[in-house]
């Protein structure tokens, strides 16, 4: 047990190996909060969260303050770029010092590859994964799995395409492990440069034109920055190749919808007409963020 009292088996860092069983109370307990008709409860009050963001993501780390605050919770907000960590402190003694003060959990989001389950060993306090290098983002992805259930009354059997850059994404991971486990089909698009060979086993990488045969196509966001490393020409190029336009959504199934983690690059993953369109689901799952963090933080720290 920690100073916390809190049991360290809580932590929450992926959906790998996760059963549908459980993904399903989450999704449940989430749809609770969201019909919830009080916008701040006393379910956490007394607790104190810690939101420690090694990278920056503005959208997410408001999306779980949120969450924390509407469950009565005391927030505390850190980020490196404010901190003694970019004067050589290590991520380690930042958090465990966190720790030691007190906190009841931290939510953490992290760029390097294979910390956050070095930090999760030793850290006695329970951790949420908020995303951690290229691995794993589970809130991103069980707030994508209730957006589709709320959407199609069930995920079960769905084909659900993911297209982009698959080798540096840990939406795409998330996403690949709960909705095989919660029974759906998973195809992946990309370019040959962005395929993950250690994901091939699992899902096939099918054309754009099959993509688009999906009840669901995914865009990733495309991280421009590739660009200067060679991996894509341009945005305009990406587009032509890779981007939803209006025309390939034309060809989609009229049931189908449109789905993407968020922030979108405009006119390069998606096309600007798409990203409010009938079947785009954007502002949707962002929505859907704040009740999937509260049943997953209530989870954590029950």
């Amino acid at each position: 047990m920690s100073i916390a009292g809190v049991d360290s088996s809580k932590h929450f860092l992926g959906l790998k190996g996760m059963s549908a069983t459980e993904i399903s109370s989450i999704l449940d307990r989430a749809a609770y909060w969201e019909q919830y008709p009080v916008k701040v409860t006393n379910q956490l009050q007394g607790r104190f969260v810690a939101n420690l963001f090694f990278e920056n993501s503005t959208r997410t780390r408001f999306s779980f303050e949120l969450a924390q605050k509407r469950l009565g919770a005391e927030v505390l907000n850190f980020s490196s770029a404010e901190s003694s960590v970019q004067k050589g402190e290590s991520i380690y003694d930042t958090v465990r010092t966190l720790e030691s003060m007190g906190i009841d959990a931290g939510v953490i989001r992290l760029k390097p590859i294979g910390i956050l389950e070095e930090l999760a060993a030793k850290i006695k306090v329970p951790l949420i994964n908020a995303g951690d290098g290229n691995n794993e983002h589970p809130t991103q992805a069980l707030l994508d799995l209730y957006t589709m259930r709320k959407h199609f009354g069930e995920i079960k059997g769905l084909t659900v395409a993911i297209v982009g850059d698959i080798l540096h994404s840990r939406v795409a991971r998330s996403n690949l492990w709960a909705l095989q486990a919660m029974g759906a089909k998973v195809k992946f698009c990309a370019p040959a440069n962005m395929q993950a060979s250690e994901l091939s086993g699992h899902a096939d990488y099918v054309s754009f034109q099959e993509a688009l045969q999906a009840d669901v196509v995914m865009m990733l966001r495309v991280q421009l920055e590739r660009h200067e490393q060679g991996m894509i020409k341009s945005a305009e190029e990406y587009r032509k190749e890779y981007g939803l336009t209006v025309e390939r959504a034309a060809q989609m199934a009229p049931h189908a919808i449109i789905m993407h983690p968020a922030p979108v690059n405009r006119n390069v993953e998606l096309d600007d007409e798409l990203v409010e369109h009938e079947k785009s689901k954007i502002f949707t799952q962002i929505g859907h963020g704040v009740p999937i963090r509260m049943a997953v933080i209530e989870r954590t720290l029950a």
